[in-house]
């Protein structure tokens, strides 16, 4: 019977358990988990705390009885030490009586997923800062909100945790100041777009600071002053930092496993480490790009899911590659939704393609319908060959921004051609789309543009 220890109970390792189980009941399977919340979903935590999601629980994809019902031996609080792969051991210790153990395994899963990114600034231990990642990071947030009733939050950070975070606070009533070191908000999609997101902010009276770079924070009685070059200041009752994540890879380091690319766990396309008997996958892990045929660093919830299941297969013996990536992301921002796939022009540059953007702008459906609202669109292909490239889209919520990105990640993927967009058979009822999907219109303008 095999023996398989995951380290790491969130997405990537759930995944692997299931999947191993999945494929052979017998197989025995351990969980260690950090703290007490297996398979959270940590992409549901602005949601918990702008009071959408009532119950924190609901945020949990399967509870911890409908896991250790599928027969995963699931150690709460219990952390990992060290790895000892030539013993194939690690050794463990319990959060709550401090004693420590060996437990030994046949393969070993890492899925120790990432952590905030902590800038180098004064400041970011004060009462009142807070960073946004895990279980316990939302109920001490929480906390603050219903004891110091706080009527102002300072957002360090404007990617997609800083961003839903400003929605949600608006949503308690709170004044929300988001500062951001780039020329615009959510760089994950190019200026335009991230101006029209910008513009979303102020509408609904968001005190956005771009090109700013925080140098500190500071006490000053009952407010939090941040401060930042060229004499910035601006006050608030609390502070978020969402600057972003890295992989966590402390323990991997120790054990001798190789980094890649932007320091996660390198991998190959098994999911197995340059550590025998050990694979790793999720946020603390690279990730294959299907378009560049390159490992990446993306850390995703998707990405952990696939990956994790792959690793779970791989370690009974199966020999399971992973399809690959495309970062293929959407994210909600009060009225608005923004979302990509594939590369933009710059990032396609940087990586050898001979790239052109064309910008679009259309109805979500036929005009004559009520309801219309406007989609924007920045296309990119390589002008040479004419393969797709990546897509970006905003819209309004409702104009079905998900879908349409999906079509191009589809696409992507199957590298196709910007013209055989136009091949595909799209559904369409006034209502809902036009006989032309707007996705079909981008790339035609696409084609008249080069």
């Amino acid at each position: 019977m095999q023996k398989i220890l995951a380290i790491g109970g969130s997405d990537a390792g759930i995944s692997a358990a299931l999947r191993a189980k999945e494929l052979d009941p017998a197989t025995e399977f351990t969980l260690l988990l950090s703290d007490r919340y297996p398979n959270f979903s940590i992409c549901g935590l602005p949601f918990y705390l702008s009071g959408e999601v009532g119950d924190w629980r609901n945020l949990a994809h399967r509870t911890l009885n409908d896991i250790q019902n599928q027969g995963i031996v699931v150690l709460a609080e219990h952390v990992a030490q060290s790895i000892d792969a030539a013993r194939k051991s690690v050794h463990i210790q319990d959060l709550n009586t401090g004693k420590s153990m060996d437990l030994n395994y046949d393969k070993l899963i890492i899925g120790t997923g990432s952590v905030s990114m902590r800038p180098s600034i004064d400041g970011v231990d004060l009462d009142g800062v807070f960073f946004l990642r895990w279980m316990a990071d939302s109920f001490a947030f929480k906390k603050h909100l219903e004891s110091r009733k706080p009527k102002s939050i300072t957002i360090i950070g404007a990617g997609y945790i800083g961003m839903e975070m400003a929605d949600a606070m608006h949503q308690l009533g709170l004044e929300v100041n988001v500062v951001e070191f780039f020329p615009s908000v959510l760089t994950t999609v190019d200026l335009p777009l991230g101006q029209l997101v910008q513009s979303e902010l102020e509408r609904h009276r968001i005190q956005v600071y771009t090109q700013t770079a925080v140098t500190a924070i500071e006490r000053q009685k009952e407010k939090l002053v941040v401060r930042g070059k060229n004499g910035f200041t601006v006050d608030s009752d609390m502070v978020l930092i969402a600057t972003g994540s890295r992989p966590e890879t402390a323990l991997a380091q120790t054990a001798g496993f190789e980094l890649g690319f932007k320091g996660a766990i390198r991998v190959n396309r098994k999911m197995e480490t340059t550590v025998s008997h050990i694979y790793a996958a999720g946020d603390c892990a690279e990730t294959y790009h299907c378009l560049l045929g390159e490992n990446r660093y993306l850390p995703l919830g998707t990405t952990a899911h696939k990956q994790g299941r792959i690793a779970g297969e791989n370690a009974l013996g199966g020999s399971r590659e992973y399809a690959g990536s495309l970062g293929t992301q959407s994210v909600k921002i009060f009225d608005l939704v923004a979302a990509r796939t594939g590369l933009k022009n710059d990032e396609a540059r940087s990586e050898g393609f001979d790239p052109f953007t064309a910008d679009f702008a259309t109805w979500d459906h036929k005009v004559y319908y009520p309801g219309a609202k406007k989609l924007f669109f920045r296309l990119t292909g390589d002008r040479k060959t004419h393969r797709l490239l990546g897509l970006q889209i905003v819209g309004a919520y409702g104009t079905e921004v998900s879908k349409r990105i999906d079509i191009a990640a589809a696409a992507v993927y199957h590298k196709m051609q910007v013209e055989e967009l136009n091949n595909l058979d799209l559904s369409y009822t006034p209502p809902l789309s036009s006989p032309w999907d707007p996705v079909q219109m981008a790339a035609q303008q696409w084609m008249r543009s080069l």
